[in-house]
């Protein structure tokens, strides 16, 4: 366990370990270490066709039985492959919270640089966030279940994100961030029906082949209302002119657009204060959107 007791240390011995006591009929299948890894969830290829998640932190776990409960359901309407869920994995051996199994997709992460110039990319994530959206109106959670899975508004984030404006203040310019924060909370919030959004839409949660998207991926942050959140895309991977044909594309309105520029920006200053003292990769993505955040209103406004 680490020294503030939040996150565990997970290496592939302690993995086995689960896999066999609790998936006896999978003990024999090799096991392999993904790298890199994700920020919130360390991943093993268990033989050929499966993937082991374990979450890095507890945060992953409010969405733990979301991607069982509507995976299923949603991969069918959805134009890229998605994961699939096999099995769940209950704490053990001194590790203290759930893990997953699922059908391991192929692919390679996805880069700026191989990606983030290409309109027909933009496009096609555009096409997956219309599908994933409008399957709302067939798969639809009962009124009980909506209320769980409904995503925290962007204004619950307004103080912890003028805080981290001013903490990091000396790395980017603090005036541009407070105006395109001022601006997201200023926009008209949501007001139509809910639609299911990934709610954690950004680069390295794509999967490429061949230099092509192949499939979208950690699903965890699957919720049921304001799609704005998935937006963020716009800033983690594309460029100026990618962002324009992705908004395009998806033909969303000038309020959802300034809400997805807020997230695009909130979310960069998280995890840039958490990950860039300790990952170069990370403090290199998020710089980035952080920057094209602010891009993106200069030059609307230009």
């Amino acid at each position: 366990m680490s020294e503030d007791g939040l996150r565990p240390h997970i290496d592939t011995a302690l993995v086995r370990g689960l896999v066999d006591a609790q998936f006896p009929r999978w003990a024999a299948l090799p096991l392999e270490r993904v790298e890199p890894g994700g920020s919130d969830h360390v991943i093993h290829r268990l033989g050929a066709d499966l993937a082991v998640r374990l979450p890095r932190h507890s945060g992953p776990l409010d969405g733990f039985g979301t991607e069982f409960a509507w995976l299923p359901r949603l991969a069918p309407h959805l134009p890229l492959a998605v994961p699939v869920p096999v099995a769940q994995g209950l704490p053990g051996l001194g590790y203290p919270w759930p893990w997953s199994v699922f059908r391991w997709l192929d692919g390679e992460v996805a880069t700026v640089e191989v990606l983030g110039r290409s309109r027909s990319v933009a496009r096609e994530l555009a096409r997956f966030l219309t599908a994933l959206w409008r399957t709302a109106d067939i798969v639809r959670p009962a009124p009980e279940d909506a209320v769980s899975l409904c995503p925290q508004p962007l204004a619950s984030r307004d103080r912890s994100t003028r805080a981290t404006i001013d903490r990091l203040s000396g790395d980017f310019d603090a005036a541009a961030m407070t105006a395109v924060w001022d601006e997201a909370m200023a926009a008209e919030p949501w007001g139509r029906s809910a639609v299911w959004t990934h709610g954690d839409f950004h680069t390295g949660n794509l999967l490429t082949v061949g230099g092509r998207l192949s499939a979208v991926i950690d699903f965890g942050g699957l919720r049921y209302g304001d799609p704005s959140s998935d937006l963020m895309m716009a800033y983690t991977l594309l460029d100026v002119e990618g962002r324009a044909a992705f908004r395009a594309a998806l033909a969303v309105d000038d309020a959802t657009w300034v809400r997805g520029r807020g997230w695009g920006l909130t979310t960069g200053l998280s995890a840039y204060s958490a990950y860039a003292e300790t990952s170069p990769r990370i403090a290199a993505a998020t710089t980035r959107q952080i920057e094209a955040s602010l891009a993106d209103r200069t030059h609307r406004r230009a």
